[in-house]
């Protein structure tokens, strides 16, 4: 099998399940590189993601590692499985590799939900609102990279689209939808899309008005996006120098629980439709 460069991070996933996997069994480097005849750097360059994993040595290496949970076993497959490439693929060497890791985190999650305290999340932007938004970065962004960002977002909402439409859930603080990037009038346009959206059966918008008081992890934009099981959820994190992602399950139960309290503080669907009206409305 051949080696990559640069895997992405859903292949070094991959690789780091199968090393948990095979560290919680007590197994050396060695012993596992002989179960599957080959030498020891190999195995550490495919639980890097260097060197893929075909799903016939993940089922030998998860039996002599005597995992017994089959739904993740199978899981983990699915991951070796999918080699097809993805549309993301396309903005590889013209955006960041995270860029497009969040890409493919999406479109292979479960569900996602989202928590955004200073913009409208990235999948339910308009094109104009979307270029305000990278307008703002710094160092500023030249005309290119923004209109690169830009179409790349938009590709991202084909989630939406798809026969299989992913499950969405979208905690925004009341403070994120009086931010008028690109304009009063782009912010308008962006708010009645927002409720557009969020009609959809597959998408739920929750509110979390100014009247609610302080918040856990105030300030701090976040994505969950669930994997097939929860052992292979990913909770991704903006920063100033790119995307973060994190799946330690210390971590995870922390951004759980963040976006629980965020569930039980968030206005209903109905009522945060009325609130987004009424802000539309006062720019």
């Amino acid at each position: 099998m051949s080696t990559r460069a640069a895997p992405t991070q859903r292949q070094k996933r991959l690789g780091a399940e199968l090393r948990k996997m095979r560290l919680a069994a007590g197994v050396t480097t060695e012993y596992a590189a002989s179960l599957l005849g080959i030498d020891r750097t190999r195995l550490s360059n495919m639980e890097s993601g260097i060197r893929p994993f075909s799903p016939e040595r993940i089922r030998t290496l998860a039996c002599n590692y005597t995992c017994t949970d089959g739904d993740y076993i199978e899981a983990l497959v699915s991951m070796a499985e999918g080699k097809e490439r993805g549309w993301w693929e396309r903005h590889r060497g013209t955006l960041s590799a995270g860029l497009l890791d969040i890409a493919e985190l999406e479109w292979h999650a479960k569900r996602v939900r989202t928590a955004q305290v200073m913009h409208v999340p990235g999948l339910l932007q308009t094109e104009e609102y979307a270029r305000g938004v990278f307008a703002a970065v710094l160092p500023p962004l030249t005309r290119l990279e923004i209109e690169l960002r830009v179409a790349h977002r938009r590709e991202r909402q084909q989630v939406f689209d798809r026969p299989d439409p992913l499950p969405y859930v979208a905690y925004v603080h009341e403070a994120a939808l009086r931010m008028p990037y690109g304009g009063v009038k782009a912010t308008r346009q962006q708010l009645d899309h927002l409720v557009d959206q969020s009609h959809r059966e597959n998408i739920e918008l929750r509110v979390i008005p100014t009247s609610r008081g302080d918040f856990p992890g105030a300030g701090h934009a976040l994505l969950f996006a669930e994997g097939a099981v929860p052992r292979l959820d990913t909770v991704q994190l903006d920063s100033a120098h790119g995307p973060e992602f994190t799946d330690a399950e210390a971590q995870l139960t922390k951004y759980r629980a963040h976006l629980d309290w965020m569930d039980a503080a968030g206005l209903p669907p109905a009522s945060s439709r009325t609130l987004v009206h009424k802000i539309a409305h006062e720019l």
